[in-house]
């Protein structure tokens, strides 16, 4: 089976449909990093990264929203040169014929659409996101507590400075308040543990399909949010890339006409919608920078990382000296075969550590319990340094 790799036809390949998926995660990542380092230096940038989920969710609804509205396309499928096209499905029936046809044509998107796209986009990533948070930090409250026990079980200090009856005075109708709002979050908690896991493995098992049939060529559309919109993601022909300047120009134009008030407000109004329009501008090529920017990083710092933990091979050391026969001990004889103890070849060839020479394991064996060293070079030695040798050299 084929599959098209290349850059023909209508429809985007697998590969860019993925890469343009995978780009805000990637954008994220390259965000959240350079506030990490910014932060640094600039601690009020920590509140920020308190508020991640928030912060890169609002900014991607300025983005995705823009995006949309001048290109009908995401901020990513715009950059890999694609446009969302809404299918309609036209039937077409042949009197002559008692079947029918269906053919399927494109058209731009409508203003539901638009916002629906959004909220796929935007809305249902961040609660996602959220309901992990919230799961992965109740797994690890569970963990805790089967591992130390529930922290819950503690006194307070104000319990040992007052009195029972200052304890009920100071139970107050806010702090039932309070602990009713604790109790609630704690079920809904309780909830979102419990069905997260079903949630998550049911998109994540529907996505795989779409995609899937996807890379088959059995469906047009690649995600299941993509079906449930009607919504088909094409290339972009060469026109419609040539036409997106003029197109953004007209729909600034088409704002501005829509002004109303004493001339010094217009002008007010357009400087303010030129300002506007000049930082999204800015921030669309800035992300986009950031993203190439974190690419480059994380390939630098990993192929890094790979060079200093790749094992260095050295070379291996030199042989140390040969020891030194001592002129009171025992001889060595020609053949290196013969033990230097019995003057016979070597039965059961065993080695002594402290200098190396080879004798018959009995003979060394006596030798070094009675005098308590090397026969040969008279260092001192014991029995547990003694090795037996497998193969006689």
């Amino acid at each position: 089976m084929l599959f098209q790799v290349g850059g023909q036809g209508d429809r985007p390949t697998f590969f860019e449909m993925a890469a343009a998926q995978q780009l805000p995660s990637s954008l994220r990542a390259a965000l959240t990093y350079s506030l990490g380092v910014l932060a640094l230096r600039r601690p009020f940038l920590h509140k920020v990264l308190d508020y991640e989920d928030e912060f890169f969710a609002f900014l991607m609804l300025i983005l995705e929203t823009h995006s949309l509205r001048t290109t009908d396309a995401s901020f990513a499928e715009s950059l890999y040169g694609l446009r969302r096209r809404a299918v309609n499905i036209k039937v077409k029936k042949d009197n002559t014929r008692s079947d029918s046809s269906d053919r399927i044509s494109h058209s731009g998107l409508e203003k539901h659409q638009k916002v629906l796209s959004v909220a796929f986009l935007v809305v249902l990533p961040y609660f996602k996101s959220k309901m992990h948070s919230i799961y992965n930090k109740e797994r690890e409250a569970r963990l805790r507590a089967s591992l130390w026990g529930d922290g819950d079980e503690r006194y307070d200090d104000a319990d040992y400075l007052d009195g029972g009856s200052s304890s009920v005075v100071s139970t107050t109708g806010s702090d039932v308040g309070e602990s009713v709002g604790a109790v609630l979050k704690k079920k809904i908690q309780k909830v979102i543990c419990a069905c997260y896991p079903w949630l998550h493995a049911g998109n994540e098992g529907l996505s795989f399909a779409y995609q899937l049939l996807y890379l088959l060529d059995a469906t047009g559309f690649y995600s299941p949010g993509l079906h449930a919109l009607g919504i088909h993601v094409c290339r972009a022909t060469g026109q419609e890339l040539m036409d997106t300047s003029s197109k953004i120009s007209k729909i600034r134009s088409s704002e501005r006409e829509r002004l109303r008030g004493p001339p010094w407000l217009k002008a007010v109004q357009g400087a303010l919608l030129s300002c506007t329009y000049t930082v999204l501008d800015y921030a669309q090529t800035g992300l986009i920078a950031a993203v190439f920017f974190f690419k480059m990083m994380e390939w630098w710092y990993q192929s890094a990382e790979e060079r200093m933990s790749a094992p260095t091979v050295y070379p291996p050391p030199p042989p140390p000296p040969p020891p030194k026969i001592a002129k009171e001990g025992i001889p060595l004889p020609p053949d290196r075969a013969m033990c230097p103890l019995c003057s016979q070849k070597r039965a059961n060839p065993s080695v002594l550590a402290v200098s190396g020479f080879v004798f018959c394991y009995a003979c060394i064996f006596k030798y070094v319990s009675q005098y308590k060293r090397c026969p040969v070079t008279l260092l001192p030695a014991t029995v547990d340094q003694i090795r037996r040798l497998f193969h006689d050299v």
